[in-house]
Formats: C-alpha cells, sequence, structure tokens
C-alpha cells in the first residue's frame, strides 16, 4: 500500500506554525503547546462511520462515509457533537495511524460508498488533505464533502480546489454579538460571509447531479434556526439571496435540541416552535429561493448522536 509519504510530509509542514483557521494561532502542533482547538499533529478522529442522515443528494440511499474530527475551532456552547467537539480537556477520540485510517474509510468506500465528508475539518486540513491524496493514488476517487461550521480562513479554502468537490457550510449568524455569546467568535460574521464567498467562487450556485441524484460538485448551504433568533435567520437568508445567489441550495434546519449544557438557557434552553420555523421558511418563499430541503418541526428527536456508540447515528 503506497501511503503518500512525500505527501504526508508537505501538508503536514502547514501546522508546524499553525494558521488554517482565523484564530492564527501560530502554534507548532508538532510540539506539547497547542492553540484554540487543542488540537496536536496527530490525525484526531472521533469517528469514522457510515451516515445516512445528510441531504438527500448526499446520502442517497447507502449514505456517506463520514470522517468526524475531534474538537474545534468554534465553541458554540449548544452544539449537538458536544461529546466530540470538546477545545480542552477529554473528548471522544482516538489518535490514529494513517494507515487505520485509510484501512476504515476504505472498508466504505469498497461496499460502492463513494461519497466522503470530513466533518469539523477547518483545524485538520493538512491531515484531511492527506488522506484524500494518499486514496487517490491507491486509486480511489470519491466524491469529496467538506463539511464545516463556516470559521474558515481564505487561504486554507483557496488550497482546497481540486480536493474538495462540494462545500457544505454551515451559515450561524449575520449577529456578531450572537456570534460571540454562543459560540466565541465575535468576528464570525465577517469571516463566515468571506468563507462562504470563496466557496461560492469556487463552484457556483450549480450542484451538479449524477444519474442516481447524487451530488457530484457545488455547495449546499446549511443553517440551523435558533430559539428565540428568528431574525437572525431571516438576515442571512436575505444575505445569501441578495450577496450570492437565489439560486444556491440551502438546508434550512429545524433540528436544534437544547443539550445539557443550555438545558436551562434562557433563550436556548428549549426548541424551535413551529411559528418561528414557519417564519423562516415563508422567507424563503418570499426570496424565491427554491432549491434545497426544509425539515419537519419533529426532526429534533432524530438527530442526537451518541459518539460512545460504534455507529452515533443508530439510536
Amino acid at each position: 500500500m503506497n501511503l503518500g509519504v512525500e505527501n504526508t510530509i508537505d501538508y503536514l509542514k502547514e501546522i508546524e506554525e499553525c494558521r488554517l483557521c482565523p484564530r492564527n494561532c501560530g502554534v507548532n502542533r508538532f510540539t506539547s503547546k497547542s492553540g484554540y482547538c487543542g488540537s496536536d499533529a496527530s490525525y484526531s478522529i472521533s469517528s469514522i462511520t457510515l451516515h445516512k442522515g445528510e441531504e438527500p443528494v448526499i446520502s442517497g440511499v447507502k449514505g456517506i462515509c463520514n470522517v468526524f474530527f475531534s474538537r474545534c475551532n468554534l465553541s458554540c456552547v449548544y452544539c449537538q457533537n458536544y461529546q466530540i467537539s470538546c477545545r480542552k480537556g477529554n473528548v471522544i477520540e482516538d489518535k490514529l495511524e494513517l494507515k487505520e485510517v485509510l484501512r476504515q474509510i476504505t472498508f466504505y468506500l469498497e461496499k460502492g460508498i463513494n461519497i466522503l465528508g470530513f466533518v469539523s475539518p477547518s483545524h485538520h486540513i493538512p491531515q484531511m488533505k492527506t488522506i484524500i491524496a494518499t486514496l487517490r493514488e491507491m486509486g480511489y476517487s470519491p466524491t469529496i464533502v467538506y463539511n464545516t461550521n463556516a470559521y474558515d480562513s481564505i487561504d486554507s479554502l483557496k488550497s482546497l480546489e481540486g480536493f474538495v468537490d462540494i462545500y457544505l457550510p454551515d451559515f450561524k449568524y449575520l449577529d456578531s454579538q450572537l456570534s460571540k455569546d454562543y459560540s466565541g467568535a465575535g468576528n464570525y460574521p465577517e469571516i463566515a460571509k468571506a468563507a462562504i464567498s470563496e466557496m461560492y467562487r469556487q463552484k457556483g450556485s450549480m450542484l451538479t447531479l449524477d444519474n442516481e441524484g447524487l451530488a457530484r460538485s457545488g455547495m449546499i448551504i446549511r443553517h440551523l434556526v435558533l430559539p428565540e433568533h428568528v431574525d437572525n435567520s431571516l438576515n442571512i437568508l436575505d444575505y445569501i439571496a441578495r450577496e450570492l445567489s437565489a439560486d444556491i441550495h440551502i438546508s434550512l434546519m429545524a433540528q436544534y435540541k437544547p443539550t445539557p449544557e443550555v438545558a436551562h438557557h434562557k433563550q436556548l434552553g428549549r426548541q424551535i416552535n413551529k411559528d418561528e420555523y414557519e417564519t423562516v421558511v415563508s422567507k424563503l418563499e418570499e426570496l424565491g429561493i427554491l432549491n434545497g430541503w426544509i425539515q419537519e418541526i419533529e426532526s429534533a428527536e432524530e438527530y442526537n448522536p451518541d459518539f460512545l456508540q460504534e455507529n452515533p447515528f443508530i439510536n
């Protein structure tokens, strides 16, 4: 098995002075030091698993092989993946060798799962590029999905041209106070706008599908509606239609459910209600955003991964 050692060395050099994401920490992750995300230079992965709960054009009938990197460059207080996303302290993760990462991924590729997603990859881009490059050397060419919180640097995104087929950013906020209070990043709105604009530059508004109806190239913007914050959602949709394109595929999510961390939070301590979600859905129609997906209001009960399980998405 050719493990692409030359590629590994080249890409991982990027974290000798890590400036992968907008935190711009500058630490050498090969040492005992770590930046905001708390990650080192290893392949720190919480799960490599089959997932059938993504958008229909991504999951299809067979599902997608998702690689969940551990930790995160945001600190969202309501994160549904809190078991694996904690920046400091204990999280569910394995520090794997590249060979083992490839073994687990190719297990699914050999079963005909030809879509490979990387979840929370912003702080692990060199590792991600190494995995993709090595898979290609081995003769595999899955469709690559970059599933991100959109707190990405422009330089990092530019380096992904030729690696990523589908961008799947979550556009969280246009309100800097919300992003500061809820995700520890007051500059999230400006960063996310620039990042999503770069993704749009690379992919445009067209989502290319194959003859099975699976996405092969393009961009899908996700937005999770939060309780008490309908205005934030309306402003995001207005921005997308005005500054990008009303033709972009939008995945409007109703699945918010309070985690133990925010169970007693004044705003975040409940699920969204029907009126809140329908107000946002009506905005889609008003803006002429016709491409994409909406969820049932009851969907909050269906998306509760448990990363203590071998397959986190089977309850």
